[in-house]
């Protein structure tokens, strides 16, 4: 098992445990696709590159804002 996962700190980081698993799901899939590394990958694997990135905070979590209509609603 990877060390990083086995410490909470990583899926505090993220803001809980749904957050840290969609955003390894989510990572692990454009690295698939191609993307570079944020890190050196050198002798890791994929889930290891991953939450080196998290760690360092080269990638989060963030969700976008709601977007809505601005217009404030009158009673």
């Amino acid at each position: 098992m990877i060390e990083a996962l086995k410490n909470d700190d990583i899926i505090t980081k993220v803001g809980g445990r749904f957050k840290l698993t969609a955003l390894m799901q989510k990572r692990w899939l454009e690295l698939m696709q191609g993307a570079r590394p944020t890190v050196d990958p050198t002798g890791k694997t994929e889930l290891e590159i991953i939450a080196q990135e998290i760690l360092e905070g080269k990638i989060t979590a963030e969700t976008p804002e709601p977007q809505g209509d601005d217009r404030e609603v009158q009673s």
